[in-house]
């Protein structure tokens, strides 16, 4: 598997589509890794470079002692970049990958050709702040089970779960593998996210998507994020929940490349 050095630690990644493509970076939530892209990979792949990477404390990068921010993870990014040479890149991230695709363009904003933000926030409020007590409550206690418990049903649509049983099934057995050291790096990194008095900054074209029926992150959120950011664009799914690429990967997939369309080459 391939890994690089990068800011001091290996990052795990994956580079898929034509050589010389322009590159799109695909950016994790924070229990998702480079293989919940399957979806999107083999349409995006067609037009683009992809490259898909694990940030520090996601599944086959390093796991190093804390504390994580999104301001660590965009440095750790760029250094990827800089280890593959390359110069500038489309960025596409969804939740946990939005947040840290926001901070990429604040503090590289002259790598960053435009950003498609999917179920994301930019800061936390109080309401947030209460769905994750559960979250780092049940990574403290080192409990796969009661982690799953307490996020799928923030993770997906009502219609989705019931819809798909054996997914849930084999998502449930991976939680018995993370890391809950690294996990609880990733969660308190999250929780200290404050970007939204700096998001009229960014000046890269910016989509920002939200699933019409997100419980985790909704849209009110988003609304922030595509006002604060200059011309933004603001789509709702239908029929999503939190986890749009997922639940609406069609859709999903078509409106980054429209966008991207839009946008114009890296160069």
């Amino acid at each position: 598997m391939p890994k690089i050095a990068a800011n001091g630690i290996e990052l795990y990644y994956e580079l898929h589509g034509p050589p010389e493509a322009d590159v799109l970076v695909l950016s994790n939530g924070v229990l998702m890794s480079t293989s919940s892209w399957a979806f999107q990979v083999p349409v995006l792949s067609k037009h683009y470079r992809v490259l898909l990477y694990d940030c520090r404390g996601m599944w086959q990068s390093d796991h190093p002692a804390g504390p994580y921010s999104m301001a660590l993870h965009a440095d750790d990014l760029a250094a990827l970049l800089d280890a593959l040479e390359i110069p500038r890149a489309h960025l596409v991230g969804i939740s946990y990958g939005a947040e840290v695709s926001m901070a990429f363009a604040l503090q590289y904003p002259e790598r960053t050709r435009s950003l498609v933000l999917s179920s994301a926030v930019s800061h936390v409020d109080p309401l947030l702040a209460g769905w994750m007590s559960g979250w780092i409550a049940a990574t403290r206690a080192r409990d796969p089970e009661m982690l799953f418990d307490v996020t799928y049903p923030l993770n997906f649509s009502e219609a989705w779960i019931a819809a798909n049983p054996a997914a849930l099934a084999a998502a449930r057995e991976r939680y018995a593998a993370l890391d809950f050291d690294a996990l609880l790096e990733l969660l308190l990194g999250f929780s200290r996210l404050n970007l939204t008095a700096e998001l009229h900054k960014i000046a890269a074209p910016t989509l920002v998507l939200v699933g019409e029926e997100d419980i985790l992150k909704p849209r009110k959120y988003a609304e922030i994020i595509a006002r604060e950011i200059p011309e933004a664009d603001f789509v709702v799914v239908p029929r999503a929940g939190h986890a749009v690429c997922w639940e609406q990967p069609r859709a999903f997939n078509a409106l980054i490349l429209g966008f991207l369309a839009q946008v114009g080459p890296v160069r």
